[in-house]
């Protein structure tokens, strides 16, 4: 149980800043970092402590101590970002941000770390069908590998305890991955299972797992059980949306798998809110 209620959240963007302002809601005081000065005020005026603070491969700009100082919990929700970055480079852009950071974290208050990872760590298989925390990690993205990566970094550090969350794709009242498909052609994978999460069990999860003294030195996925095939969720979500539907490819192989979110299920008894992604 958390003793300390104060908490740092280094990323309030998308997921971040809602999960900052619900946390605030259930009695914590919470320190947010963004790396637009515009947002400050934002922060602020959600009664939010706002920090500016941007993570480079050699540097931190902003009182990254100040913001961790006091706080017993410090959870990481920052995008790697390497969409830009071929798959063949040998750069390590996004893990060197996190090796950057870690003497800070080592060096102050901080006990406790929830990462925010995500599922393309296993990568896409035509022969495994269902993964869970336990299966053998397969990036196929540069993003993936990196993710990989880091998460070892946190879960071998021993001067703190670490939680991985690895998120299914995030979706919201104003995400979707219908906006980008929308009127495609041959779109792939038209019958690999959907691996999505709303926003709200994002949040209602972290929430969750901060009650517990048997969420940490665990890793986690968090993917809505329901896994319809892309082709019928994304052409029903342009259905319902009444925009243009999505044409899929035919031709090619499948390829995708189903994430468990079963052990998230069983070891904090943690019931979906959104299970069907509607």
């Amino acid at each position: 149980m958390l003793e300390n209620k104060r908490i740092s959240i280094l990323g309030c963007g998308w997921l971040g800043f809602p999960l900052a302002k619900k946390l605030i809601e259930s009695g914590y005081e919470v320190k947010g970092s963004t790396t637009s000065e515009n947002k400050l005020d934002v922060l602020l005026s959600n009664k939010i402590e706002p920090y500016l603070i941007a993570l480079s491969e050699h540097e931190i700009t902003g009182n990254i101590s100040e913001f961790l100082n006091d706080s017993e919990i410090l959870i990481i929700d920052i995008p790697p970002g390497l969409r830009k970055i071929s798959e063949t480079t040998s750069e390590k852009t996004f893990v060197n941000k996190i090796k950057t950071l870690l003497p800070f974290i080592e060096n102050s208050n901080i006990e406790k770390v929830i990462f925010v990872s995500s599922t393309s760590v296993y990568g896409d298989s035509v022969s495994i069908p269902t993964v869970t925390e336990e299966s053998i990690l397969h990036p196929d993205t540069e993003s993936g590998k990196q993710l990989v990566e880091v998460e070892n970094i946190f879960r071998n550090n021993r001067n703190f305890e670490t939680t991985i969350i690895r998120f299914g794709g995030l979706i919201g009242e104003d995400r979707n991955a219908i906006k980008m498909l929308t009127g495609k052609t041959n779109v792939a994978n038209p019958e690999a299972p959907i691996n999505l999460i709303h926003q709200e069990d994002c949040i209602e999860i972290i929430c969750e797992m901060l009650k517990h003294d048997k969420t940490w030195n665990e890793t986690f996925n968090a993917v809505a059980p329901n896994h319809p095939t892309r082709k019928n969720y994304y052409i029903q979500k342009a259905i319902t949306l009444n925009l243009p539907k999505p044409k899929f490819s035919e031709t090619e192989a499948n390829i995708g798998k189903i994430v468990s979110s079963e052990k998230l299920e069983t070891v904090l008894g943690y019931a979906f809110k959104n299970p069907k992604l509607d």
